[in-house]
């Protein structure tokens, strides 16, 4: 079984997401702050991360890079989930080197196609 690492501050976020990801078998971890997610991904080692880019304390692209710098982490694929969906942020985003892109409101076919496509690229 897979597990899912959500680092979002916004509680229905954060529910439906664990909602939707729990009904399709997934595990989920869960963490409101950026430093929050970097921890529980260093200590967890999820098989993928959901990272809001506006969270309290580090932003979503500098938990990313912290994330990204643990080798053992350096593989897991992290997905930007997030409201800021100006062409700014998206090629800032981009430019971070997230390996998706989810914009909320959350389409759910969206989100579920894109998690299950990373995590099964991340088990090959």
């Amino acid at each position: 079984m897979s597990t899912v690492l959500i680092v979002e501050d916004n509680d229905k976020n954060m529910k439906l997401a664990r909602d939707v990801l729990q009904a399709k078998g997934y595990q989920t971890l869960e963490a409101i702050t950026g430093e929050d997610g970097v921890r529980v991904a260093i200590e967890k080692k999820p098989d993928l991360v959901l990272m809001d880019i506006q969270l309290p304390g580090i932003n979503g692209i500098e938990a990313l890079r912290r994330v990204r710098a643990d080798p053992a982490c350096a593989r897991i694929p992290i997905v930007a989930f997030t409201a800021s969906v100006t062409p700014t942020d998206r090629s800032q985003i981009s430019a971070a080197g997230f390996d998706g892109f989810l914009s909320k409101p959350i389409n759910l076919k969206e989100f579920l196609d894109t998690v299950k496509r990373l995590l099964e690229a991340g088990r090959g």
